[in-house]
């Protein structure tokens, strides 16, 4: 099973609208917080926006649509995965703009496992096309939860069509 990314933001009921900064730093990092997602459970935001690259926080399996963490074991961190990748979508990035993922666990013999077989339903079978990745035990996580996934991507800032050279317009 191949989940793709515009799946994910219908699953969600997150639509494809522009997204806007909820704060943007002198020095031009973008800062985001959807309206359409869970809110932070603490002092931090879900990701931000430095020039190409967008930073997506640990997420974890918490159904953005009631802010519930779903059941323990595969449904979890797919969902982990699954948030993960439509914050990526709403940022204009899809799965294959993937640079690197850091994924925290507390146990790695049982969920190290399910892990794996999210990122193969995620990015197929091909193992060229997987980001790199590290993965960690750590002895907790927040709401003693079982998994994080924190994701880096590529995402082109978009030229102006200003900058344009064409003379289309000429006759």
């Amino acid at each position: 099973m191949r989940l793709q990314a515009i799946t994910l933001l219908q699953l969600f009921g997150l639509g494809l609208a522009q997204l806007e900064p909820n704060f943007t730093s002198s020095s031009g990092v973008s800062i985001f917080n959807p309206s359409s997602f869970f809110d932070p459970t603490g002092p931090w935001s879900l990701m931000s926006k430095a020039g190409d690259t967008l930073y997506i926080a640990g997420m974890r399996g918490i159904f953005p649509s009631n802010n519930t963490l779903a059941p323990v074991g595969l449904p979890r961190i797919r969902q982990a995965y699954q948030n993960m990748a439509a914050l990526a979508e709403l940022a204009g990035a899809d799965l294959n703009a993937c640079v690197r993922l850091v994924v925290y666990t507390t146990d790695m013999f049982r969920y190290r496992p399910i892990c794996n077989q999210v990122q193969i339903e995620l990015w197929g079978n091909d193992t060229n096309r997987y980001p790199p990745r590290t993965i960690i035990e750590v002895d907790r996580l927040n709401d003693d939860d079982i998994v994080e996934v924190e994701g880096t991507f590529y995402v082109p800032q978009k030229k102006d069509d200003d900058d344009d050279d064409d003379d289309d317009d000429d006759y």
